[in-house]
């Protein structure tokens, strides 16, 4: 983690502040990280069912309505995914934990994945709106101009959209299914890591 007194090479291991560490001594996400994890993933948790909910809608106003949230929440989905990119950059995240290698790649390709699918799929959306000569509407607080209607490239952004949710459910059914085995199996308290500090200690970022 940047900032933090790990040591490098031979010189003597420096403990990390105690804010910075879990109960099993493991190096915590700072604030930062894990308030836009747990904002990414109550997003996610919202997107999905306006989707199916507005698809489900006949026709009417309350159909559009369904259809602007779904829009603007994945609209905030990629610019929060942009900043948690922006901010790992600039604050990398802590070492991984001691883990069979294989299972330590896997999560390495499953969080990029993550990532890339978490941008891919408002973009396609928002492209697939655009492309049918649509606005978006974001939270009716302004408007995201549409582009000139052109089929083409419509059917290619709602094809990568359909085929995108399947991975998206994939990769979060895994990120998740990682978090059990280290939570029930290893019981390696990595989950804490995401979590802020329980018993009153102050945390800096």
């Amino acid at each position: 983690m940047s900032g933090s007194p790990i040591s490098v090479g031979k010189a003597a291991p420096t403990a990390l502040p105690a804010t910075y560490v879990t109960a099993t001594g493991m190096p915590r996400y700072n604030p930062v990280a894990q308030a836009l994890h747990w904002l990414t993933a109550g997003l996610f948790l919202a997107v999905l069912p306006l989707a199916w909910v507005a698809i489900s809608l006949p026709p009417a106003p309350a159909k559009g309505s369904m259809f602007v949230l779904h829009k603007s929440v994945g609209l905030t989905i990629l610019a929060i995914v942009v900043l948690r990119i922006v901010w790992r950059m600039v604050r990398p995240a802590p070492p991984d934990p001691q883990a069979p290698r294989l299972l330590t790649l896997i999560g390495r390709v499953n969080h990029f994945l993550l990532y890339a699918i978490f941008l891919i799929m408002p973009i396609s959306g928002y492209l697939l709106s655009a492309f049918s000569g649509r606005d978006t509407p974001y939270f009716w607080l302004f408007t995201i101009p549409g582009l000139t209607k052109d089929e083409g490239p419509q059917r290619i952004a709602e094809s990568i959209h359909l085929v995108g949710q399947w991975f998206v459910y994939a990769l979060v059914l895994l990120h998740i299914a990682g978090t059990a085995w280290h939570l029930i199996i290893r019981r390696d308290g990595l989950l804490e890591r995401m979590l802020p500090v329980q018993d009153g200690r102050n945390s800096s970022l």
